[in-house]
């Protein structure tokens, strides 16, 4: 009885062993796995900051830099606002005449939907 007790023992001392590797193996997983994220992340930014700058230098070297912009928009702000300043103090006259005509003729009429009584 005394070395089957002693078998149970040890059985019971491998299981506890195997379970020890078992948990560690698990840590040991779970750190790779978080040390290849932590890599996969920092070549992500890397490759993120890499880009902008290509498309910076893309940006200063087609398009401009971006004060270029903003005064190309503003010129041609100004040259529409100059523009149509000019057609209004062209065609001002004609409307107020024409918005003068329609307020004077006044033409009554029965709408269509009216019924004439007899």
């Amino acid at each position: 009885m005394a070395s089957q007790s002693q078998g149970v023992q040890q059985l019971l001392a491998a299981e506890k062993k195997a379970a020890e590797r078992v948990a560690e193996a698990r840590k040991r997983k779970a750190r790779r796995l978080k040390q290849a994220k932590d890599e996969a992340q920092a070549e992500i930014e890397k490759f993120r900051q890499e880009r902008d700058r290509q498309f910076k230098e893309y940006e200063t070297k087609h398009l401009g830099s971006q004060d270029d912009i903003a005064l190309k928009i503003k010129k041609d702000t100004v040259e529409k606002i100059t523009a149509m300043n000019k057609q209004v103090a062209a065609n001002k006259d004609k409307v107020i005449v024409r918005i003068m005509q329609l307020v004077k003729e006044i033409k009554p009429e029965l709408h269509i939907n009216a019924k004439k009584e007899m």
